[in-house]
């Protein structure tokens, strides 16, 4: 039997974000008063980690959120304690009104298995992420794309004090499941 990974497609997973409604309903699947409790357990879950919009927690320069779907954590949480947050989301409709928001930078439409870090253009600084957050997305990735994507993560995050967020899911199955509907697994 292939693993579950095996099975992820691309187009698929598109296909079915594309036809989500692009609000908080669509993005959490009929369980919006999820988001509330989401965002307080981020929230704190980042104060233990020294970062926060309030002292003696400090403020972060730039934050990436991969997968960012509509900016549910971008808004209701990145802005808040970073001065910059870039976005990186495969389907345009969900990012189409973040560009316009207070705090979001650099909004990239592209998968995260085809995502590259920004490069600088002459005389720019080399783009370093305090904060690279990903959310109940990292399964629409294949378990190779998934190793690739946070090596290239690894090169943009704040050598001293960056870290990655890893939020998702995880299956109690004893092991991998793909599901068909969305084209993902649950690790």
């Amino acid at each position: 039997m292939d693993a579950p990974d095996t099975y992820i497609n691309p187009s698929d997973s598109r296909a079915y974000w594309s036809d989500v409604s692009a609000d908080v309903n669509g993005m959490l699947g009929g369980f919006p008063l999820v988001s509330r409790v989401d965002l307080i357990g981020s929230r704190a879950f980042l104060a233990k980690n020294g970062v926060g919009a309030k002292e003696p927690l400090r403020k972060v320069k730039r934050v990436m959120e991969g997968g960012a779907g509509i900016g549910r954590i971008t808004e209701g949480l990145l802005t808040s304690i970073a001065e910059t947050v870039d976005v990186v989301e495969p389907i345009p409709k969900f990012t189409a009104q973040l560009a316009s928001k207070p705090g979001v930078g650099l909004v990239q439409n592209v998968g995260l298995e085809e995502w590259r870090p920004p490069q600088p253009k002459d005389g720019e600084e080399k783009v370093v992420y305090d904060v690279i957050w990903n959310q109940w997305c990292l399964g629409h990735l294949t378990d190779d794309q998934l190793v690739e994507y946070l090596l290239r993560c690894k090169e943009v995050l704040e050598p001293e004090m960056g870290f990655i967020v890893v939020k998702e899911n995880m299956s109690t199955m004893g092991g991998d499941v793909f599901d068909d509907e969305d084209s993902s697994v649950t690790r």
